[in-house]
């Protein structure tokens, strides 16, 4: 299993980022996939869910201003995340099948004016 997450940056308060998550070395299209977050000094947080079918889940505090989305054809899922607030500012994972699955490197998101 490989994921690879990019597209993290620094961002003004209000500001948009699209985060990508490459999968291989399993089939895809048949596994939920998970975005998480962990800030600074912080335990890792949920942030969401698509399932299979594409159907998402998301944490209240990013209900909303984030979008998960998946094309299986590329084997890549990704979050729009939009209206960015400085608490987000977090690494953000990929992980597979849940919050505890395999998971990349992870890419830094800063939200900061």
């Amino acid at each position: 299993v490989q994921l690879v997450e990019s597209g993290g940056g620094l961002v003004q308060p209000g500001g948009s980022l699209r985060l990508s998550c490459a999968a291989s070395g399993f089939t895809f299209s048949s596994w939920v996939m998970v975005w998480a977050r962990q800030a600074p000094g912080k335990g890792l947080e949920w942030v969401s869910t698509i399932n299979s079918d594409g159907s998402p889940g998301y944490a209240d505090s990013v209900k909303g201003r984030f979008t998960i989305s998946r094309d299986n054809a590329k084997n890549t899922m990704y979050l729009q995340m939009n209206s960015l607030k400085p608490e987000d500012t977090a690494v953000y994972y990929c992980a597979k099948g849940n919050l505890f699955g395999s998971r990349g490197q992870g890419t830094q998101v800063t939200v900061s004016s």
